[in-house]
């Protein structure tokens, strides 16, 4: 995966937004299955009457199934003289062809250096919970997560400042063959609004696999009384799953934002992105 795009050809920066609800994530599956990708690729190929040429998406974030994304990133390299025979009409053209649960906001060509993914310092998702006992707006019930026991978001915040800071996240990842698990968690605060909905931010330099979803499920248990506020801390320190431990629904998580770099730091920031990371004392490999 290059930082530049090959010679004759454009690096795109697309900003990006969808409803995760009838999506199977964001990666293009064999099977036929409906992705953000598949649609974006499959409008992008229309509207610059491409043919059977697939001009494929790198993203910053790959999301599951389910999650949406009110901020997400993307690139793509085009042949040069497509870009410039497109590019005053590409947006309008695009926003006519896809369907109306995904939209692209922006299109501009990418500075020198620019990949959508290991350009970013940070990613920033927000999981929406309520424990109304009337349950959820019907008007949100795809964007907000039902709990049925009331949530001290007190006793939340007090257990997401443990887990702050960089650490070895397998006890809150699916893992991944070959792929590390050491991320740095900048933020993780809850905030009850006026309308009784609780939202999480979650920001890290990057997440594993099922990391905020599981942590939000952490942060329940405590929530909700059935465990002590240095629980999730503990599980963290043991570096082992726990079945305690749930994987909260998908439908309560968005992607809202991503963080990239000055100009002229992309490609230092790229090269760390790539390097595979261990802690301080840990062994290599």
């Amino acid at each position: 995966m290059s930082d530049e795009a090959e010679p004759g050809f454009v690096r795109v920066r697309m900003d990006l937004s969808y409803d995760g609800s009838e999506f199977s994530g964001w990666a293009k599956q064999a099977g036929g299955r409906r992705t953000v990708q598949g649609e974006i690729e499959d409008a992008l190929r229309t509207v610059t009457r491409s043919g059977d040429t697939v001009y494929e998406l790198t993203v910053a974030g790959r999301t599951d199934a389910g999650v949406h994304a009110r901020g997400q990133v993307a690139h793509v390299d085009l042949p040069g003289e497509l870009w410039a025979e497109h590019r005053e009409k590409l947006l309008k053209r695009l926003a006519g062809r896809l369907p109306r649960d995904v939209r692209v906001w922006s299109l501009a060509e990418a500075p020198a250096g620019f990949n959508a993914r290991f350009s970013a310092v940070w990613r920033r998702y927000a999981y929406r919970v309520t424990d109304q006992p009337g349950g959820v707006d019907p008007l949100l019930r795809n964007h907000v997560l039902w709990h049925d026991w009331p949530l001290d978001v007190d006793a939340m915040n007090e257990a997401a400042r443990q887990l702050l800071g960089e650490h070895d996240f397998a006890a809150y990842c699916k893992r991944r063959e070959g792929a590390t698990t050491i991320r740095t968690l900048q933020r993780l605060s809850l905030e009850r609004g006026s309308d009784g909905i609780i939202t999480a931010t979650v920001r890290a330099d990057a997440f594993c696999h099922n990391m905020v979803r599981s942590l939000i499920g952490a942060l329940l248990f405590v929530g909700d009384g059935h465990r002590g506020a240095d629980w999730p801390a503990k599980v963290l320190a043991a570096g082992v799953r726990d079945s305690a431990v749930h994987v909260v629904r998908p439908h309560g998580l968005t992607l809202e934002e991503v963080g990239y770099p000055a100009d002229e730091l992309l490609a230092a920031r790229n090269k760390e992105a790539r390097n595979r990371r261990s802690l301080p004392g840990a062994g290599c490999c």
